[in-house]
């Protein structure tokens, strides 16, 4: 049962959709949202329109006061003073806070962040936990200090993570619980009924970042650890190969793929295309992966089995 609302000014930093959703709870808990900080507007999409965060067009439908800063600088600082927030809350804003606004409110800087810290510290976690193929992880309440992702521990909350979940599966989930935990745990902090855990240094990981080029396949890995590289990068980067066809190296992009642990009977080199039953698969360090839908560079994606139709010559030659 989550407790009373506390009545307190709360100012809340965030960018993309998990931080969006995180504020609705908040103002549908009735907490008093005195400005809602996030990113500038930034151009995205293939016309690069310019295009306000997921936390903007939130704070928009529930009118809310906005800021943008480009930096958090003393102009920045002195306007969050003046507001004279009780608490900063705080979710993918995807700024570090400088110890002068950490120092403003209160009840301090509260943090919502997708990992079971201090494990996966950083701006990626979701997609790190899946890289590293592991069987759960969770989201962390933590009072912000000046480290990255290193302050005190307010709560935790684990879950388990299916064998075939994507990104995106995952993120949807660490949302909900993340909002839940949140609600839960603020009318205690405010209560002063929780005291603050110190995270133990020594079991950190951090997280690696995440760019486009992460997304090329290396087939001397495992089947596994390319299935979970996948499942990491769905839907951006996503993962790619290159294929040779008519001279020319193409950029074929594997929307959808699964695997099997063992390779087969018949021998088959590194990055070999060949057909299994009826299926296609590509031969990788150990296992295989299997070829579901794919789209080569400046065409539709399609099925393997309509790719096939026009692109027959992928069998037994090579992705790289």
């Amino acid at each position: 049962m989550i407790s009373k609302t506390p009545k307190i000014r709360v100012i809340f930093m965030g960018t993309p959709p998990l931080a969006a959703e995180i504020l609705a709870g908040l103002v549908e808990k009735k907490y008093t949202i005195v400005c809602v900080v996030t990113k500038p507007d930034s151009p995205a999409g293939r016309e690069q329109k310019m295009t306000a965060s997921a936390v903007k067009q939130k704070a928009l439908a529930y009118n809310l006061p906005i800021e943008q800063p480009a930096k958090l600088d003393q102009e920045m600082i002195k306007k969050i003073k003046n507001l004279k927030p009780d608490l900063i809350i705080v979710a993918a804003y995807g700024k570090i806070l400088p110890p002068e606004i950490l120092r403003i409110p209160g009840f301090g800087c509260i943090n919502v962040h997708a990992s079971l810290l201090p494990k996966w510290r950083g701006a990626s976690p979701v997609q790190n936990v899946l890289l590293a193929g592991v069987a759960e992880s969770g989201v962390t309440i933590m009072l912000m200090d000046a480290g990255m992702d290193t302050g005190d521990i307010l709560a935790q909350k684990k879950i388990a993570i299916g064998p075939d979940e994507t990104r995106n599966d995952l993120l949807f989930r660490l949302t909900e619980e993340g909002k839940n935990l949140l609600l839960q745990t603020l009318p205690l902090w405010v209560e002063r009924k929780i005291t603050p855990v110190p995270q133990n240094d020594a079991q950190a990981t951090l997280c690696q970042l995440i760019e486009r080029e992460d997304g090329h396949i290396v087939w001397t890995d495992e089947a596994e650890s390319i299935y979970n590289r996948y499942r990491a990068l769905f839907l951006w980067p996503g993962i790619f190969a290159f294929w040779k066809k008519d001279n020319e190296l193409l950029r074929l992009k594997l929307h959808r793929i699964s695997y099997q642990k063992h390779s087969p009977q018949t021998p088959h080199q590194i990055g070999q295309v060949f057909e299994l039953g009826e299926k296609i698969g590509v031969q990788t360090g150990a296992g295989v992966i299997f070829l579901e839908e794919v789209q080569l560079e400046g065409k539709t994606k399609l099925p393997i089995a309509e790719f096939l139709l026009g692109n027959r010559e992928i069998i037994g030659g090579f992705l790289r």
